[in-house]
């Protein structure tokens, strides 16, 4: 059994894609990611379900797990000293961590601590998302949000946590997709899913279908699409939709499928966050050989001009994506970016 530890160190090795700085760094997101692990297995039995009494930048309540989760991977990262700041879903303003060792190190995280933490209570799967990037800006001045404001083309690194019926961490640097099970055992995260590959097309769309007459006449018309009955293209598609994006993608991943979060009438870019959310899921995916969109170019492709900017999302087969984009181009031209 190869540990996530030794497989990081064989690429560094074998491919020449990781410094030692990328190395630790990696290695330090899966040792929070145990830590935000051992809280989630235990949460109907400690004080960590409901809310705090605080509200994060995106309007939303924050709850105790986000703020634990958000706490422990800000932890970690300024220990490791190979990170010199991080934008996180929980905090308005980036974080950097200013102390002689991390004021040089070569990379910035943008991460979402707890994706879906609104399925907590019910015992739903939740995931972590992360996405790493070299800093722009020399090392003798002060990082800044131009050192995140990068297209997704320039990530370094990739990687997403599903704490599900078992815990797994995917990741990328751009050589492939490897997946690790988290091992209780003996606690380390062993490599279960090497090369892991998506079907090009699938049975199965995730999308939020209660929100339809908000949904851009493009999305409308894709989703008749997937329910009509047709032998010869194995329609009409199943619909599964988790409402924690990092575990509907992970099943697409795994059998096949799209997962759209679609801008709407009511917030026509949608919700989810380009920087740590769309950018990190779509290199992932990519790198898999699926595709990501939105709706009309490819996600790693649109410049960001905010931490905090949202977009919406076609992610999954490629084939699936691909006809997709064909009806939002058709019928959805006042959603163009």
């Amino acid at each position: 059994m190869k540990t996530l530890t030794e497989f990081i160190m064989e690429g560094q090795r074998e491919y020449k894609y990781a410094s030692g700085e990328l190395t630790r760094l990696l290695n330090d997101i899966g040792t929070a990611a145990k830590f935000v692990n051992k809280e989630i297995r235990r949460a109907g039995l400690g004080n960590v379900m409901g809310y705090e009494d605080q509200i994060n930048v995106q309007g939303e309540r924050q709850k105790k797990l986000d703020v634990y989760a958000n706490n422990q991977f800000i932890s970690a990262l300024r220990a490791g000293g190979q990170c010199c700041a991080i934008t996180s879903e929980e905090n308005e303003d980036i974080i950097a961590f200013g102390n002689p060792i991390s004021d040089k190190a070569g990379y910035v995280v943008a991460i979402d601590p707890l994706d879906g933490s609104s399925n907590i209570e019910t015992n739903v799967s939740v995931g972590t998302v992360f996405s790493i990037l070299k800093r722009l800006s020399d090392v003798d001045y002060p990082v800044s949000e131009k050192d995140f404001l990068q297209t997704g083309d320039y990530l370094v690194a990739a990687g997403y946590v599903l704490y599900g019926s078992s815990t797994v961490l995917f990741y990328t640097t751009g050589h492939g997709v490897n997946g690790f099970t988290l091992d209780p055992a003996v606690g380390s995260f062993i490599l279960s899913h090497p090369n892991q590959r998506i079907p090009d097309n699938g049975k199965i769309y995730s999308i939020n279908e209660a929100q339809y007459i908000y949904f851009p006449e493009g999305v409308k018309k894709y989703v008749s699409f997937c329910q009509e009955d047709d032998k010869n293209t194995d329609r009409p598609y199943t619909t599964r939709y988790i409402g924690s994006m990092v575990a509907d993608i992970h099943r697409n991943m795994q059998l096949g499928g799209i997962f759209i979060y679609p801008g709407t009438t009511k917030n026509p870019k949608g919700k989810l966050r380009l920087l740590y959310e769309c950018n990190p899921m779509a290199f992932i995916v990519e790198q898999a050989g699926g595709a990501a969109s939105n709706g009309f170019k490819r996600i790693r492709e649109i410049q960001p001009k905010e931490i905090h900017e949202r977009t919406p999302m076609f992610i999954g087969s490629t084939k699936m994506v691909e006809k997709a984009e064909e009806f939002m181009k058709l019928y959805s031209g006042e959603f163009r970016e």
